[in-house]
């Protein structure tokens, strides 16, 4: 069985995408985690060391966010879902990125990318 966690709006500040001025002047993105993870161990025990710590975890997804820019928001989901995936209760992570500031001759409201990644790898 499987519960969800979810950490939503994460504010990350990066340096990530395929033109010049995007990886030198940096922009924000906005992060949404979904996890699956069995919370009955720590219903039970009432102890943060039986359920995953999202302070921990938001602290690594932002880490992940904020160093080693890439050229895709494929690249950095994916990056994302695996350090979520490192944490072994982790069953499932679904992972959105939000671009609000992409570089888009248009009027728009958001850019997001959401994927699903399992322990197994799966989609």
């Amino acid at each position: 069985m499987t519960d969800e966690l979810a950490v939503l709006g994460i504010e990350c500040y990066g340096h990530h995408g395929v033109f010049d001025f995007e990886r030198r002047e940096g922009q924000t993105f906005v992060i949404d985690l979904a996890l699956g993870i069995d919370t009955t161990p720590a219903a039970a025990s009432d102890d943060l060391r039986d359920t995953v710590d999202y302070g921990s975890l938001v602290a690594s997804v932002q880490a992940a966010v904020e160093n080693d820019p890439v050229d895709l928001i494929e690249t950095l989901a994916q990056r994302i879902a695996g350090v979520c995936l490192l944490d072994i209760r982790v069953e499932w992570v679904r992972v959105t990125v939000h671009k609000p500031d992409a570089p888009i001759e248009a009027t728009f409201a958001d850019v997001a990318l959401t994927i699903t990644r399992t322990r197994e790898g799966e989609k």
